[in-house]
């Protein structure tokens, strides 16, 4: 449906609708499920396929960069020309890309299907956190939190499932989760149905899109400050997510299957804090949780690479919990900056913390092969330090 709308219905004038909050969240659940299959399924692929880290990298850069690069421009796009039923096509996407995945016989394949399941992800978030700040009636945080952890218990999933049924029954079981695309379709196409009807009843009475009140200059610096963080924190997820099993196989002889469950572990805490994150900066504000998050895993990522396996587990936990707990609080806070641009923020900053943990992944890997893995892990260690830049991010007035 088009439409000449300027923005969305501000969630302030709406109560919280909490069936699409939970719609939107299990979709992303799933959607983010079968997007985390992909790295998970990497050592049974480097098995397989005899692929080295560069490879591995190059996989994640398509991937994510694929899934980066279009968010923007989709998000953007949409604030001028809503398009609710884009949400279940996004799917289709996803759905393809993985069953090329269960059949992909050479690398090049391999690619393909990595920017299939990439571009499904591109379509499927800008969108999809515009439907969760709509439904939140005004609590922007909570909503944006719970849009989240639906990704990262998604995203913690993937491994589990993995471990259990991928690597055991082979590269062709990667098929059998088409049914899971199939629901989410389903379960979107509901969404968008409220989506749609969101804004037929906003058409007589449009809603003019909010200017910031900060300089140019200003949004500039303070959007320079959010690339940054995102980049610490998303190179360093990107180490956790593309290489964290191969770490705990190198350095602690562990096999696949185990190894996966590590990735869990960390997985398992980033969806606690990431559904801890935004509810909290609703009450003390975005930038108390941007600092806290970013620079507050630095000593356990110090301390990770050089202790035994008992403590890297629990490590792992603190650092997963810690870490993930900002995004929430930096999407919201970005909407903020540029209240009148909800679709285009949230498609700019999931764009480029996935493209910058892409080219960190590939970046990484080429190190990996260079040095280690276990050096890897080393020299991301200090990450976490760019969280000293929140102090020069701008008040907002909410935050």
């Amino acid at each position: 449906m088009t439409t000449t709308l300027a923005a969305p219905p501000q969630p302030a004038r709406q109560t919280t609708s909490v069936w699409v909050l939970f719609a939107v969240s299990f979709s992303h659940l799933l959607n983010d499920l079968m997007q985390s299959l992909l790295p998970a399924v990497y050592p049974l692929l480097a098995q397989l396929y005899a692929l080295d880290f560069t490879q591995i990298g190059l996989i994640t850069l398509v991937n994510q960069l694929t899934a980066s690069l279009l968010q923007p421009v989709v998000g953007l796009y949409t604030d001028k020309y809503p398009k609710p039923y884009s949400l279940p096509i996004a799917m289709g996407f996803t759905l393809f890309g993985l069953l090329i995945l269960s059949v992909a016989d050479s690398f090049p394949i391999l690619l393909a299907a990595a920017a299939l399941i990439g571009v499904g992800s591109s379509i499927f978030h800008p969108e999809s956190s515009r439907v969760a700040r709509m439904a939140s009636g005004g609590k922007l945080g909570f909503a944006q939190s719970l849009f989240q952890v639906g990704g990262n218990l998604g995203t913690a999933i993937g491994p589990l499932m993995a471990a259990f049924i991928i690597i055991p029954r082979g590269q062709g079981s990667v098929a059998w989760y088409a049914g899971v695309a199939l629901t989410a379709i389903a379960v979107l196409y509901a969404v968008s149905t409220w989506y749609a009807g969101q804004h037929r009843r906003a058409g007589a009475k449009p809603v003019p899109q909010a200017a910031s009140t900060l300089s140019r200059n200003t949004l500039i610096g303070a959007f320079a400050v959010i690339a940054v963080l995102l980049t610490s924190k998303y190179v360093y997820m990107s180490s956790m997510t593309s290489f964290y099993a191969f770490f705990l196989i190198e350095k602690f002889g562990l096999d696949a299957a185990s190894a996966q469950l590590g990735l869990f572990v960390f997985l398992g805490a980033s969806a606690a804090g990431t559904f801890l994150g935004g509810p909290i900066g609703d009450r003390v504000g975005r930038k108390v949780v941007i600092w806290v998050s970013i620079l507050g895993p630095l000593p356990f990522t110090l301390m990770l690479p050089y202790v035994g396996l008992e403590l890297a587990i629990v490590l792992t936990a603190l650092i997963g919990f810690i870490l993930s707990s900002a995004f929430a609080a930096i999407v919201v806070y970005g909407q903020e900056l540029m209240p009148g641009r909800v679709g285009m923020v949230a498609g700019m900053i999931f764009g480029f913390a996935f493209g910058i943990g892409a080219l960190g992944a590939a970046t990484l890997g080429i190190v990996a092969d260079r040095t280690s893995i276990i050096f890897v892990f080393q020299i991301c260690a200090f990450l976490p330090a760019a969280g000293l830049l929140t102090a020069l991010l701008p008040d907002t007035g909410k935050s």
